[in-house]
């Protein structure tokens, strides 16, 4: 770690955001946002991906289409642009647009974290379900959903009409990744499940087995398309992976779904409040 490398601290509208250097990478950043990890960016290697959920979310990438070749993606939730960043290395010529509500977010990230020119990542300041129903029909290869005001998915963003307006801007074949988080007895992650199971005909659901079997609140990726999803290339991937992880799909996940209905727009409750602790730095 360089000299010039120091904490930066900042007050965004979500609250205090902290970029720390790592000590063990000369130019890679963790950013946090009131204490809880956000983003890790390692500017030296946009390929390295720290988090788990986010290596899950890589592996998404990695599998829909033709490996290598550019794509047309819409992030709605910016941070540290992380993902962003590994598609333009991974899928060279893409075109990004980043949806992030927080401008005093995208101005530090911007200021000491800024993108390489020419990385095709242009980032818009805006609220994610505004933005969306506003995006042209049928524009995007892949939508990612990772938007949390502070350790929670908004309500706008966890209702059926929010999923009718991801397939409307969702290209035939498309793909939808949405980091969700919660525990037993997955009262929202069911509800999710149901959203997307009435608009989309493939789903299925990636996180770590203790999530899975109850055990603890953590991370899943939520998948959707119209078109068949590459499950097969994506359980080898996430099972391999140095933190790894189940791709559940078909039956295992309809018995997950078992009974949960799709929740509209009035009755949208933010993602649940993670018990203490439980996305924390310790």
């Amino acid at each position: 770690m360089s000299d010039e490398q120091i904490p930066v601290i900042r007050d965004v509208a979500q609250g205090t955001a902290k970029l720390l250097p790592d000590v063990d990478r000369e130019r890679a950043w963790l950013l946090t946002v009131d204490g809880a990890p956000q983003s890790y960016v390692d500017l030296d290697d946009p390929e390295h991906l720290e988090f788990e959920y986010v290596r899950r979310l890589g592996h998404v990438l990695d599998c829909v289409g033709e490996p290598g070749t550019a794509l047309d993606l819409l992030h709605l939730g910016g941070g540290a642009l992380t993902l962003p960043r590994y598609a333009a290395a991974t899928r060279p010529g893409s075109r990004q647009d980043v949806v992030e509500f927080d401008g005093g977010l995208v101005s530090l990230v911007g200021e000491f974290l800024p993108v390489a020119a020419g990385a095709g990542i242009e980032v818009h300041v805006a609220d994610a379900r505004g933005w969306l129903a506003s995006a042209p029909a049928a524009s995007a290869d892949v939508v990612v959903g990772d938007v949390f005001g502070g350790s929670r998915v908004p309500a706008s963003l966890t209702s059926v009409e929010y999923a009718r307006q991801v397939a409307r801007v969702l290209r035939p074949g498309g793909v939808y990744a949405a980091n969700l988080a919660d525990g037993a007895p997955f009262g929202f992650l069911r509800g999710q499940l149901a959203n997307f199971a009435v608009v989309f005909g493939q789903l299925a659901l990636i996180a770590e087995p203790g999530v899975l079997r109850g055990r603890r609140f953590g991370n899943a990726v939520l998948l959707a398309s119209d078109a068949e999803l590459p499950v097969a290339g994506l359980s080898r991937a996430c099972a391999g992976d140095a933190f790894p992880a189940r791709v559940e799909a078909g039956g295992a996940l309809a018995r997950l779904m078992r009974g949960a209905l799709p929740v509209e727009d009035a009755d949208a409750v933010a993602s649940p409040e993670p018990p203490e602790g439980a996305f924390s730095l310790g």
